[in-house]
This record gives C-alpha cells, sequence and structure tokens, in this order.
C-alpha cells in the first residue's frame, strides 16, 4: 500500500497521485473481502467509478475519496476537506447518481461509470484544481 503520510511530506501533488495509487489497492482489498463474508450479494461499482475519474486528468488533480461508497473530489488534502466538484453514487442495480457538491442535489443518472466521470467534468466549476496542502480549515473556507 502505499504511503500517504510520506506523500503528504513530499506535498500536494504527490499526496494527490499517492491517493490516486491508494484507492483502488483499498476498494480491492473491501471487495475481496466482501466475497468472502456475503457470497452472491452484489458489490457496488466502486472499483470501475474510481478507474473512470482516475484516467481523466481534470479529476486526476483533485484528492479523491470514498465515504458511504460515494466517489468525492476535494480541492485540499487534508481533512476537512473542501468539496467543489459534483460527486459520484454507485446504485445497486449498476447505475451512477452524480449529485452536486452542496445540498446533495441530483445532477443526473448514468448508465456506466465513464458516462459519470464525463458528467462529473462538465460540472466541474472553471479553474478548479489542483488540489492544494492543507485542509478547507486553512483555506478559510
Amino acid at each position: 500500500m502505499p504511503d500517504l503520510a510520506v506523500a503528504h511530506g513530499r506535498g500536494s501533488v504527490d499526496a494527490v497521485e499517492t491517493k490516486w495509487r491508494q484507492l483502488p489497492l483499498t476498494w480491492q482489498s473491501i471487495r475481496a473481502r466482501h466475497g468472502i463474508t456475503s457470497p452472491g450479494f452484489a458489490f457496488p461499482g466502486i472499483l470501475p467509478l474510481v478507474d473512470a475519474a482516475g484516467a481523466q486528468p481534470r479529476l486526476r488533480q483533485l484528492y479523491p475519496f470514498t465515504s458511504h461508497f460515494t466517489l468525492l473530489f476535494s480541492s485540499c488534502t487534508r481533512y476537512p476537506y473542501l468539496v467543489e466538484a459534483p460527486a459520484v453514487e454507485p446504485l445497486r442495480d449498476g447505475r451512477f447518481r452524480v449529485c452536486s457538491p452542496r445540498g446533495g442535489a441530483v445532477i443526473g443518472e448514468t448508465e456506466t461509470a465513464e458516462e459519470a466521470v464525463i458528467l462529473v467534468i462538465t460540472h466541474l466549476p472553471d479553474g478548479l484544481g489542483p488540489a492544494v496542502a492543507g485542509t478547507a480549515d486553512d483555506l478559510g473556507r
């Protein structure tokens, strides 16, 4: 597992890149455990979502994190995060829901992770990114 604490010490660019490498490994482990503890029950589509988002340069410069199977993107590298980009939730039926960063209003639902990521990108605020070191509090937000 990539060492996120060491990456934070090297700066925001390393922290973001390390988190993008760490996130799929974490979810692969969770999916493997799920296969043992809950055989026969579908695992949410978080891994294809992380892969699709990580392939997009505009999202790759933001700090990714998950909460309750939802993929979010922060403008800063430490908690409390600053979420200014839409979030994506994999649905039980295999589709994906994209929600606004404030208030969680549904922007749309898509059939694939790639379509959801495109929807996120089309709703990014102008000039967003790259993520900076620190917290939302450090940025005064």
